[in-house]
């Protein structure tokens, strides 16, 4: 039986990992529809007290009991396979679902799916159309991989049958969903311990464009290019600075060295005049793509205008957390050269005297097969801090540490993490610095120890 006719039949749901930020909106939405829910984690978090919150009970700590009495098991990717509750529900006979199995389902509820893929991108676009859509009063449900400000969380229930969501490529998960509109931003070689080759992975990304009625995608982007070609029967749209595409960016200037401001055109036509609020020239494609998008969506130009100048990010997409005394830290995403780069670039725009690049490496086989890349975009900032490589769901087989990076960025320190680094950054930073944490770990947990540092000097 799949997932979409046993959601017809059961009422009791239980989530292990229910805090994760991919399952607490999913939660969210079942929970909407009546479904009786109830959940695990091991860590507290805001996403789990915005489960709480919702009347949802919630066990600390993975226990074999906690199955008892649902009807069907959903579990985060991120679950190891010995898990004592995910092996009580298989030996109880409880019907079991990898949480992309589960999106899938959602996504199928709604008449209009807007999916969001792409190497780099993905969040900030995604928040970036749910905000447009909601300023609009489109009233879309969501599912976003940050926080989106405007409600702070990172999904929503609307009344609408408009979805938004974030489609993650890795492992391709992406292939569960069932699109109306697919979103593709770019394609770049990350996930490679999964996808192998390039060729394999424009294989994915044209199988879920085929999934869409409408394809909507960065014509200046080779490999997106490449990986459409033979495409038929479909509403293809593109987007990009380069003349040919159906949405163009023309004009282009920048505030204060690194905010953007544009005239966009459709099809040659002027459609409308934008200013960013989010920093670096890539978020002119990333407007785009919502301009694009939400457009699919029924937005007019005015309304698509207004919602994307009121976008001021997502979180952990250059957020700032702390500005006193002529100093800023900010926290991003970013773990892929390409997406560091993009960062950098527009913090070295900025007004200040020196830009400090604090980075935790994430997997083993990314850092090995990308590190000549990350230490060439690591050395443009003016100071460069390394964490030992989180591993996340890895052994380290391929022999590769922090140390070999830093040996290759020309002044890098290496700290422990995270206490190691908020010292050294507090003994180090001076008036006039901003301090960026990046990567898709915990790094930001340095940050928050060095604003700390700081609150208690006051």
């Amino acid at each position: 039986m799949t997932i979409d006719e046993l959601l017809k039949q059961v009422k009791r749901i239980h989530f292990i990992g229910i805090g994760g930020s991919g399952m607490c909106p999913l939660a969210e939405i079942l929970h909407s529809e009546g479904y009786e829910l109830s959940g695990s984690d091991n860590n507290p978090s805001e996403t789990l007290d915005r489960v709480k919150a919702l009347g949802i009970p919630v066990v600390m700590g993975q226990k074999a009991e906690n199955v008892d009495g649902a009807e069907m098991v959903v579990y985060t990717a991120a679950l190891l396979p010995d898990n004592p509750e995910l092996v009580a529900a298989q030996e109880k006979g409880i019907p079991t679902f990898e949480r992309a199995k589960l999106f899938g389902a959602i996504c199928r509820r709604y008449g209009r799916c807007i999916g969001v893929c792409g190497t780099h991108g993905k969040t900030t676009v995604t928040a970036m159309c749910v905000n447009t859509a909601m300023t609009a009063g489109l009233d879309p449900s969501a599912v976003i991989g940050g926080k989106l400000p405007m409600i702070n969380a990172n999904g929503r229930v609307g009344e609408s049958d408009l979805f938004i969501c974030e489609a993650c490529e890795f492992k391709d998960h992406f292939l569960e969903l069932s699109p109306t509109c697919a979103v593709i931003l770019n394609i770049d070689n990350d996930h490679m311990e999964y996808f192998k080759t390039m060729d394999n992975m424009k294989r994915s990304y044209y199988k879920f464009a085929s999934m869409a009625d409408t394809v909507i995608y960065n014509g200046d982007d080779e490999n997106t290019v490449d990986a459409l070609r033979g495409l038929e029967g479909k509403t293809m749209i593109s987007y990009g600075l380069c003349a040919g595409n159906d949405w163009r960016a023309v004009n282009v200037g920048m505030r204060r060295g690194a905010f953007a401001k544009f005239d966009v055109l459709y099809r040659g036509e002027l459609f409308a005049r934008l200013s960013l609020n989010v920093p670096g020239r890539h978020n002119i494609y990333n407007a785009l793509a919502c301009c694009a998008a939400i457009s699919y969506a029924g937005a007019d130009a005015e309304q698509i205008r207004e919602g994307i100048e009121s976008f001021k990010g997502a979180g952990r997409r250059f957020e700032f957390l702390y500005e006193k005394n002529g100093i800023a830290v900010a926290d991003d995403y970013a773990h892929h050269p390409t997406e560091l780069e993009a960062t950098l670039d527009a913090a070295l725009k900025m007004d200040y005297k020196r830009v400090w690049a604090v980075f935790q490496p994430f997997t083993f086989s990314r850092t090995q097969m990308l590190m000549d890349e990350f230490a060439r975009v690591l050395s443009k900032a003016d100071r460069c801090v390394l964490t030992p490589i989180m591993g996340s769901r890895e052994v380290n087989t391929f022999g590769v540490t922090s140390e070999q990076l830093q040996a290759k960025i020309p002044g890098a320190v290496l700290c422990d993490f995270p206490d190691g680094v908020a010292d050294y950054l507090y003994e180090n930073v001076k008036s006039g610095d901003l301090v960026l944490t990046m990567g898709c770990g915990d790094v930001y947990k340095a940050a928050k120890k060095l604003i700390k540092k700081y609150e208690s000097a006051q």
